[in-house]
């Protein structure tokens, strides 16, 4: 397998940005780290291991970029709004840097994938909804959907409110999203074990916006042996990669 450890310059930032390239060919598929993991995490938890017959097989290339929790959602001692205002720096960045170099080195011009665990997989459905023309296919595993979890009542503050996935999208009108909303595929999963009590009440009221907005999506509820945790993750995500090849979602 095809292994990169890079970094560049992000003047979205102010600093260098590092990132891991797994794979030669396929879907470029962008992985958020769980609460403030680095570049190394996915590989570090056997998750690129996991995925590899489907690396290997040139259907997808994986990009790990390192995480900016810790001067966004995880920073302590910033008010909500200033959290949220760094976030939107790091949107930038994702969005304006690390895309267009992903597209530019793998000639890839169609749309990526997205993906993470835990508080990746908040990244994940808060990247898909806010850019559905860049990122057409999402899976999310095991995450937190409102963004209250990391500032508490955000009140009036439209910074916030924009990175909040449950509530933005029970208000979302426009048609031009709407309608990429529902040509996208989103899968959302969640297991009923341990440490997962939090996620499966987010993942009930996604799906419920989900439904309300008439949008299609996977919402897969797994058994209550299967707890928040890189175990079941390994098993999960091969799984929903097997399923989008046979959708033909992998191009």
């Amino acid at each position: 397998m095809k292994f990169q450890q890079r970094s560049h310059w992000s003047g979205e930032l102010g600093r260098e940005m590092s990132f891991n390239v797994y794979g030669h060919a396929g879907k470029p598929v962008i992985v958020f780290p769980s609460s403030g993991g680095s570049q190394n995490e996915y590989g570090d938890f056997g998750m690129i291991e996991a995925c590899q017959d489907f690396i290997d097989r040139g259907l997808v290339t994986f990009y790990t970029p390192d995480s900016y929790d810790n001067e966004s959602w995880l920073n302590l001692w910033k008010s909500g709004h200033d959290v949220a205002l760094a976030h939107e720096a790091y949107d930038r960045y994702i969005i304006n840097e690390l895309v267009p170099l992903i597209r530019y080195e793998s000639n890839w011009q169609g749309p990526l994938m997205v993906t993470g665990c835990s508080m990746g997989a908040f990244h994940t459905i808060n990247f898909a909804l806010r850019h559905p023309d860049v990122f057409n296919v999402a899976v999310a595993l095991s995450g937190v959907y409102d963004v209250r979890f990391f500032t508490g009542d955000f009140h009036n503050d439209d910074v916030i409110y924009y990175n909040s996935p449950i509530d933005n999208l029970w208000n979302q009108e426009d048609p031009w999203f709407l309608d990429q909303y529902r040509q996208n595929r989103f899968i959302v999963a969640v297991g009923q074990g341990a440490w997962e009590e939090p996620h499966i009440q987010d993942t009930h009221r996604l799906e419920a916006a989900f439904e309300a907005k008439s949008i299609p999506g996977w919402f897969d509820y797994w058994g209550d042996d299967v707890a928040h945790d890189w175990e079941w993750w390994r098993v999960q995500m091969p799984y929903f990669l097997a399923c989008l090849e046979d959708e033909g979602r992998l191009r």
